[in-house]
């Protein structure tokens, strides 16, 4: 099978998530257990292929049946100090994970500007603020989630991660996996 290394599955073929804030990402429920997160994502389709720890966390990672079966899709972060193992972080690949919907706004696989845009019309709209992401990207206070780009052949796509900031988003975002600021 001719594998492209850099295509972008087209919203039409991805799995279509809501994101409501902090809360819930289409199956997942933040503080969930491992179980029943294996199960929810089977539930939609997606394999897990790795089961693993990195730096105190556990991390379970989804794909995409055939033909995206090559690249993650999804990562999921359980704290492995808390021994219930409960979801604290989900990455969302921009290139084959599901399309993830929050307030109207579409968060993956974005041309960057165009996904900036639509969150500084929703903070106007709304009037709340806006913030940055450690690589620039803006989105929007409440959203529980930051955004980042990664390679898409000649091109850039969005991706983001998920998380329950409680209080202080500072906290969530500077508690993250490191390997999330790594995600190309």
């Amino acid at each position: 099978m001719d594998q492209d290394l850099w295509a972008v599955l087209p919203d039409r073929e991805r799995d279509q998530w809501e994101y409501v804030s902090g809360q819930a990402l289409g199956p997942l429920h933040f503080g969930m257990s491992w179980t029943d997160c294996i199960a929810a994502m089977a539930g939609r389709g997606f394999a897990a292929v790795s089961d693993a720890t990195e730096a105190g966390w556990r991390v379970a990672e989804f794909r995409q049946p055939e033909p995206y079966s090559w690249q993650s899709a999804v990562r999921c972060y359980f704290d492995v100090v808390d021994q219930d193992r409960v979801l604290e972080y989900v990455l969302v690949d921009g290139r084959t994970g599901p399309q993830v919907t929050c307030e109207g706004i579409r968060l993956i696989g974005r041309v960057p500007s165009e996904l900036a845009q639509e969150m500084e019309a929703h903070a106007a709209a709304y009037e709340t603020g806006i913030r940055f992401s450690y690589g620039g990207d803006v989105f929007c206070d409440g959203f529980e989630m930051e955004p980042g780009t990664q390679r898409a052949g000649d091109s850039v796509v969005t991706w983001a991660f998920f998380f329950n900031a409680g209080e202080d988003h500072s906290n969530a975002r500077d508690g993250a996996p490191a390997a999330i600021w790594q995600h190309r």
